[in-house]
């Protein structure tokens, strides 16, 4: 029996929603980019933004992801730090909604995981002004180029502006496709130091 015509039960799924969702991401492991994500943001005004970003761990404090503080949702997260994640695993017919509020992680976190990164995405992290205009590629290029000429071989420092942010979930929606479009939702929300378990109509 396939994943999709078992469903998704209430009785079934574990009763705190990471290990449902580490669950789920296992069975999704072989796909490629299993951890990618849209992470949506909004400005002060309300006014919507989403991209795809490479969530790099998560445990029961949140789920981590790294950019430039000084981009767009870098911005957006300052003013209004409050997000959502999707996982989408087209393959599986699953999805996961997770909501919460944002905070920046410990510098040190940021470093540790600065300094595994290849030298190459080290290099453009640090050259990049992340979502500002530029005049054509050779300029973006060029910017890589002249630090690594600077930097002469030696190591490649973390920005002050690029580390890492943890959404702490205040809910998750696992999503489970159905034949006729009679989904599957199942939404953990917090409870006091609980999870409250519910079905959600497709």
């Amino acid at each position: 029996m396939s994943q999709q015509s078992q469903g998704l039960r209430e009785q079934d799924v574990q009763a705190e929603p990471l290990a449902q969702f580490k669950r789920w991401l296992a069975d999704a492991a072989a796909l490629p980019l299993a951890e990618a994500a849209a992470l949506a943001t909004a400005d002060g005004d309300g006014r919507p933004s989403v991209r795809m970003v490479l969530v790099k761990s998560w445990d029961e404090k949140g789920f981590v992801f790294y950019t430039n503080s000084e981009s767009r949702k870098g911005g957006e997260l300052a003013v209004n730090p409050q997000a959502a994640l999707l996982f989408h695993w087209l393959t599986l017919g699953r999805q996961v909604r997770i909501e919460g509020s944002v905070a920046p992680v410990k510098a040190v976190e940021s470093d540790q995981y600065f300094a595994s990164r290849p030298r190459g995405s080290q290099l453009s992290a640090a050259a990049s002004a992340q979502s500002r205009a530029v005049a054509g590629r050779e300029e973006l290029d060029e910017q890589v180029l002249r630090l690594e000429r600077s930097l002469g071989g030696g190591p490649v420092p973390r920005p002050s502006w690029w580390g890492g942010y943890r959404l702490v979930p205040g809910s998750f929606e696992f999503w489970q496709h159905r034949e006729d479009r009679l989904h599957d939702r199942i939404r953990y929300q917090r409870a006091g130091r609980g999870w409250r378990i519910e079905r959600l109509q497709p």
